[in-house]
């Protein structure tokens, strides 16, 4: 996605090989315009999947995942990372490793929302390791659920996530796959 490129280029910051900064259109500030672009341009890279559902993890993939669920015409489900009094019964749960926060997390789905004929499509913002996505495929699958497909908005290509969900079976798409980067420079494939 060119236009994806380009704001990255133009806006995000890449702080060191590890760190990049695209919160002035991603995650902290969101860009809608942007943010339909990539929804749709998720929607016709999984057109043809049958897909019931878009799941993301809040709170960074929230507006991409919505801009998707909306181009499919489809529900969007939020996988939670925090904990909540509400959110006691008919869950499932496991731990997961935030690269960002330094720190685990519990990732809860509500089951009521995923159904066992369900096709997911998960879509987050970033792609480096893998943690979240495989934290939501240990969700998603045990409620019954097959996933289609992960959809990362940028995806740090060096780190392994792309590469292990690939080597696990799954179809992953990714709009802006960073060869590398280090402090001031970002490198697209």
């Amino acid at each position: 996605m060119e236009e994806l490129r380009r704001r990255i280029l133009a806006d995000g910051r890449a702080l060191d090989d590890r760190v990049l900064l695209v919160d002035s259109f991603l995650n902290h500030q969101v860009d809608p315009e942007l943010m339909r672009a990539v929804g749709e341009e998720f929607a016709r890279r999984f057109d043809g999947e049958g897909i019931t559902r878009v799941v993301t993890i809040e709170s960074s993939g929230i507006s991409p995942a919505l801009m998707t669920a909306l181009a499919l015409k489809v529900p969007m489900v939020i996988l939670k990372k925090s904990a909540s009094r509400v959110l006691q019964d008919g869950i499932l749960q496991t731990d997961v490793y935030s690269f960002t926060k330094n720190a685990r997390y519990k990732l809860t789905l509500k089951c009521e929302f995923v159904h066992p004929d369900d096709r997911i499509l998960i879509v987050d913002d970033f792609l480096a390791n893998g943690e979240a996505a495989f934290g939501a495929l240990r969700l998603l699958e045990p409620a019954g659920a097959k996933v289609v497909g992960v959809g990362a908005v940028i995806a740090k290509m060096f780190q392994p996530g792309a590469s292990r969900l690939r080597e696990a079976g799954y179809r992953v798409e990714v709009l802006a796959p960073i060869r590398r980067m280090s402090a001031g420079k970002i490198e697209f494939e």
